[in-house]
């Protein structure tokens, strides 16, 4: 089941909202969001709800161990159990088949390459559990002798599926104690809208735009071939803004379900498309899984508390990985790498020599090197890739601009200037100004209700005939 499909927004959810809503206590209200939350994961993967069930009993069992053990080896072992069990189904997933194709590529064997269907979410909710045993083992979160509590946390709907990643301590005391109000609710129903809209209204829109740039998936990406050099680059950019508003889109619909219930989940995009440097940038975008492996790989691995050299070898490690993370496929950890060395030529350059350029400049660089990245994002496959570099700098044989670029640029002239503006935090710098004065907050109010219908209806009209609408982080 998709946040973006009119049986989830005007049956399931509502119906799920009565339910929870029916009753004060936290216990039958816990027992409605596991409910909930399982029948909407085995809407569509009823077979893998024993794998998540399975991952859940794995790591409830491992901090149950590290808390009788702690300090002593059997509270060591169930950690390394917790890793090597989760990581290992993830493995098995995500990467068996890209592992024994490679192998066949280069040793030339003949293995069968594995054809084994992707768990929805696995990524996410393995990254979950293992932060929760390993934050248990060092003493910075209580363990939860609950199973179904610790349940409830693994498999909550409005994030389970492509995030944000949630981690224990940022909402295990909300498990035990939580309250939902009004302005809450309020709150809530105002970011799903804003996310569904993101989502259907704009990434939508971007999609169709990527698509006349570079082809589709089905015919191979054929455009890519006789796109232009300024069409590449346009493309590029149009493709970091379509994941972006889709990915963000989903994080404001999961933050907002989450704030209705009572959670308060963790910002996951903080306008990254404003960014004057490319570690900024990471600190804007996808913050979860950035700070996860901040916290888990980077920091374990030594930080920059070691030698230069190794500093900038555990960067190189953790981006390699973070690439890898998305996917089974040589693009991805590339596309790790190649951000992990503009960050290695940032820290070269200097904070202080960075912050003399002028800030238009910055920006352009970023947006570029953003462009560029999520271009080697996009093509899965090497062939294209490979169309996709050479046709940046016109390898190709392609000229410098082309009449399909310049058509497809002036016919979405309109969605153009609202993807460029809405990247921007001018309307909530608009509603922090209005807000002060008590007249011009009723105004603001006012206007935000209507904005959120409307955009509800339009949202409405645009689903009525989509028939599959998943979010692009699905397949992550």
């Amino acid at each position: 089941m998709v946040f973006a499909d009119l049986f989830f927004i005007y049956f399931f959810l509502p119906v799920c909202l009565i339910f929870y809503f029916m009753t004060r206590n936290l216990h039958i209200r816990n027992a409605v969001l596991i409910v909930f939350s399982l029948v909407f994961y085995a809407w569509g993967e009823p077979v893998w709800v024993c794998l998540l069930v399975f991952s859940a009993v794995v790591d409830y069992i491992n901090g149950l161990v590290i808390e009788k053990n702690r300090g002593k080896t059997p509270a060591r072992l169930a950690v390394v159990c917790s890793l090597v069990i989760n990581l290992g189904l993830l493995v098995a997933f995500k990467y068996s088949g890209f592992i024994v194709e490679n192998v066949n590529n280069l040793v030339g064997t003949e293995f069968t390459v594995p054809n084994i269907r992707l768990p929805i979410g696995i990524s996410f909710y393995t990254f979950q559990t293992i932060s929760y045993t390993i934050d248990c083992y060092r003493d910075k979160v209580p363990t939860q002798h609950n199973f179904f509590k610790f349940l409830m946390y693994v498999s909550l709907f409005p994030q389970l599926v492509a995030g944000p990643i949630v981690r224990y301590s940022t909402i295990g005391k909300e498990i035990e104690y939580r309250t939902s109000d009004m302005q809450m609710v309020s709150e809530g129903i105002s970011r799903i809208i804003l996310g569904l809209g993101k989502k259907v209204i704009i990434a939508n829109a971007i999609s169709k735009i990527v698509s006349t740039c570079f082809g589709e998936a089905s015919d191979g990406y054929a455009a890519v071939s006789t796109v232009s050099v300024t069409g590449a680059w346009f493309g590029g950019i149009m493709v970091a803004l379509w994941y972006y508003y889709d990915f963000s889109g989903y994080s404001d619909i999961a933050i907002g379900l989450g704030r209705i219930f009572g959670f308060h989940f963790d910002e996951n995009f903080k306008y990254p498309l404003i960014s004057k440097s490319i570690s900024e940038f990471w600190r804007r975008w996808h913050i979860s899984l950035s700070s996860w492996f901040r916290d888990y790989v980077y920091i374990p691995l030594g930080g920059n508390r070691v030698s230069k050299g190794r500093h900038l070898l555990n960067i190189m490690i953790v981006w390699s990985l973070t690439g890898l993370w998305h996917g089974a496929s040589w693009n991805f950890p590339i596309w790790g790498i190649y951000f992990g060395i503009f960050l290695l030529i940032e820290i070269g350059i200097g904070k202080e020599r960075l912050q003399k350029i002028p800030a238009v400049l910055l920006h352009i660089y970023t947006v570029l090197v953003v462009g560029f990245g999520f271009g080697i994002f996009y093509f899965d496959k090497t062939g294209p890739l490979l169309k996709f570099f050479k046709a940046t700098v016109g390898a190709n044989g392609n000229p410098l601009t082309d009449t399909i670029t310049k058509t497809v640029i002036r016919n979405n002239a309109y969605i153009l200037v609202a993807v460029v503006l809405f990247t921007m935090p001018i309307v909530p710098k608009i509603k922090e100004r209005c807000m002060k004065n008590r007249t011009s907050a009723v105004v603001i109010q006012s206007a935000g209700v209507v904005c959120n219908l409307a955009i509800l209806l339009i949202c409405s009209i645009l689903l009525v005939n989509t028939t599959n609408n998943p979010f692009l982080y699905f397949r992550f």
